[in-house]
């Protein structure tokens, strides 16, 4: 059976930190009800600065419910489901819950033993909890940018979404746990996160790295100072042909010579250790760099392996859908979308081995509407027509 099988969200989100969230819950074999505007449904349907398929990258293996909150009917209609219902999840903008009246107090009479969810750019409580929030602010108040770029150069935004996925994960772990003390407590609970504080969950390294305590600022320094722990250019000439090598320890520094074929840099007192390595950076920068260059970076990641030292070529996201290593580990998927046909998409890192859930495409806006009202309010399709002709649902 999947893990989750019989948790029961209703999901209220929208864009990514919620939406991601539920899908990871999604993909433990939860029941995710997305209730969606029946108009416009999630934001992330129709921006149009990204293609519309980043809705379907955040919404995998969920139902859609179109469901017009700011009617009273449709209020009423979100409250009747509630008791059927585990968790109720929500990132609504500061004071949305409490215009549309669905905020904790009022969804938690329906259902006492409900686990609330909210995410909030900075939590609820706070001189900044007014504030709105997205994904590239989160990371500049965590201090992500600060520490991205060049030491001569600005801040710069880090590519992966960790303001909003990292707090999405964080929160998906947060409503599990809360069911399980519901599970031996019988008891439900309000759960918040701060996009802020979660990010800098992912800064705590940076944090270690620098001396004093809150002192001294973490700084910019591109890919760092080591020479071996650094990025590389390998043959081709295109944006991606690089190569990352972690040659963290002394034995790895000279399996890395060895795979270079420069043995006599293992005794070079200049590289004698992590130290003289920093300190002489730029030449054995020059002889590593001398090498990658003559090999492609797929390669250099071979040699690497050979000789026992991490390392990888920097693929793009075109890569990363036909990767061998992730085709053949079937995380790599091929699903059927209602509009773009197949789609390939990647998989779900955690793999249990007792629990599995395939992978479905996301739902197109309110296709589970009629079916959810009829299963677990019982409306027949008469009332469901006459809801749908005064616009309470939709499509």
């Amino acid at each position: 059976m999947p893990a989750l099988d019989g948790l029961r969200i209703l999901d209220l989100t929208q864009y990514e930190a919620g939406p991601s969230a539920t899908q990871a819950l999604a993909w433990f074999g939860a029941d995710v009800v997305k209730v969606e505007p029946p108009v416009s449904g999630d934001p992330a349907r129709g921006m149009d600065n990204v293609p519309r398929d980043y809705f379907m990258y955040w919404n995998c293996n969920k139902r859609s419910v179109a469901l017009d909150l700011a009617a009273a009917e449709g209020r009423e209609l979100l409250l009747q489901l509630v008791p059927q219902f585990d968790v109720f999840v929500e990132n609504y903008g500061p004071g949305v819950v409490a215009k549309l009246d669905i905020d904790y107090d009022v969804v938690s009479d329906a259902n006492p033993s409900i686990i609330y969810a909210s995410v909030k750019g900075y939590g609820l409580s706070g001189p900044y909890a007014n504030r709105k929030c997205f994904d590239g602010v989160a990371q500049a108040t965590a201090g992500a940018l600060s520490t991205t770029g060049y030491s001569d150069g600005e801040p710069l935004l880090p590519g992966p979404t960790t303001g909003d996925s990292g707090t999405g994960v964080q929160l998906a772990l947060a409503i599990v746990a809360a069911y399980v003390q519901r599970l031996r407590t019988g008891t439900g609970q309000r759960i918040e996160i701060s996009m802020q504080e979660a990010m800098t969950y992912f800064m705590r390294t940076r944090i270690a790295m620098v001396p004093g305590w809150g002192e001294t600022a973490a700084p910019r320094n591109g890919n760092g100072a080591n020479a071996v722990v650094n990025l590389y250019p390998a043959a081709g000439g295109g944006p991606n042909d690089y190569v990352m090598i972690m040659a963290v320890t002394q034995k790895m520094f000279g399996d890395l010579c060895v795979a270079m074929g420069s043995e006599e840099l293992i005794e070079d007192p200049r590289f004698a250790d992590n130290v003289s390595r920093v300190e002489h950076a730029a030449d054995l920068r020059s002889e590593i760099e001398a090498w990658t260059s003559r090999y492609s970076k797929y390669e250099v990641a071979q040699r690497l392996e050979a000789a026992g030292v991490p390392g990888g070529p920097v693929l793009d996201t075109a890569e990363l859908l036909t990767d061998p290593h992730l085709t053949e580990r079937n995380f790599v998927q091929t699903i059927e979308h209602p509009e773009h046909g197949e789609v390939p998409m990647l998989g779900w890192a955690p793999r249990l081995s007792s629990s599995h859930v395939d992978l479905e495409a996301a739902p197109a806006l309110g296709a589970h509407t009629d079916e959810v009202l009829a299963a677990e309010l019982g409306l027949d399709a008469t009332s469901i027509a006459a809801l749908r002709a005064r616009s309470v649902i939709g499509p």
